[in-house]
Order: structure tokens, then sequence, then C-alpha cells
């Protein structure tokens, strides 16, 4: 990829490496990840939106570095580790099927956003709306209800106990 072209308009990039590149000013724009690395990218001041990530392995990524004006991106199939999603307003994103570890969301709008079939092992909320989101088959999830917002919120059996996590109580 050519990261002299600041601004990315209706593209595709298939099985890039862009691991430990900066991706800083930089402007995405109806655009399509598949199979691509982002470990460790530097995110300052990018834009993405209407991004589809399909596949990719984001690593270490600092989302909330992003530029918030316009965000907006969904995530299929991917892993997503030691990432931060902090003080955004990403209401109606997908995380369809994605193993999201140790990962923050912290002060961040969830609202309508879609964690279905994912894994959220060591993922931390923390003052974020999660209302009428979805955790549907979603697993190893940790959530205080009373630390987050979570009206409508759907959940699926069994994995609804870990709400109860923060309580100190035991279930027979």
């Amino acid at each position: 990829m050519d990261l002299k072209n600041k601004e990315q308009d209706s593209k595709t990039f298939k099985d890039v490496d862009f691991s430990n590149k900066s991706l800083k000013n930089m402007s995405f724009k109806d655009c399509t990840f598949e199979n691509c690395n982002f470990s460790n990218v530097d995110l300052d001041n990018t834009r993405f939106q209407n991004i589809n990530f399909k596949g990719c392995k984001i690593l270490g990524l600092n989302f909330s570095r992003c530029n918030k004006l316009i965000i907006s991106f969904t995530f299929k199939d991917c892993l997503i580790s030691l990432s931060v999603f902090s003080n955004l307003d990403i209401k109606n994103t997908i995380f369809d099927n994605c193993k999201i570890c140790d990962c923050d969301f912290f002060e961040t709008n969830l609202t309508r956003s879609n964690f279905e079939n994912s894994d959220l092992k060591k993922t931390n909320f923390k003052n974020t709306n999660l209302s009428f989101a979805s955790f549907k088959n979603a697993i190893n999830y940790s959530i205080n209800p009373n630390q987050n917002i979570l009206r409508k919120t759907k959940f699926s059996v069994p994995e609804v106990i870990g709400l109860l996590d923060t309580f100190d109580i035991e279930l027979e």
C-alpha cells in the first residue's frame, strides 16, 4: 500500500501486513480490509468511515486516538486483542464472531452494537452504554451492571451469569 496517499476511498485491501506501520492522519472511507495484520499500528488522527474488517488480526491498537468526527466500522471473524475503544461514540458497531481479548471499552457508546457469537475474554466495560446491544451466543464476558448501561441489552443463557461476577456470590 502506498502510505503517501493519505486518502483511501472505496478500496479493498487483502492480505496486507500493516504491522508496526503508521496510519497517522490517513483517511479511509468505504474500505474493506480482508485478512490483514494490524499489529501495533499508529492510529493517531486516522479517519475510519464505513470500514469493514474481515478476518483481520488487530493487536495493540488504540482506536481512541482515531479521528472521532465520523468513525464507523464493522468487524467479522477478527482477532482483536490488547486494543482500546474508550471514549468513542461507535453505536451500531458489529463485532460478529470475533475473538475480543484483553480490550477496553471505557466510557464508550455501544448502543445497538452487536457482539453476537464473540469471545470477550478479559475484556473490560466501564461506564459504557450497552443499551439495545446484543451479546447473543457471546462467551466469556464479565460486565458489571452497576457500572454500565444495560437497557434492553440481549444476552443468552448460560453466559448471562457473567453479569453476576462482580457480586461475589455463589450459585448452585
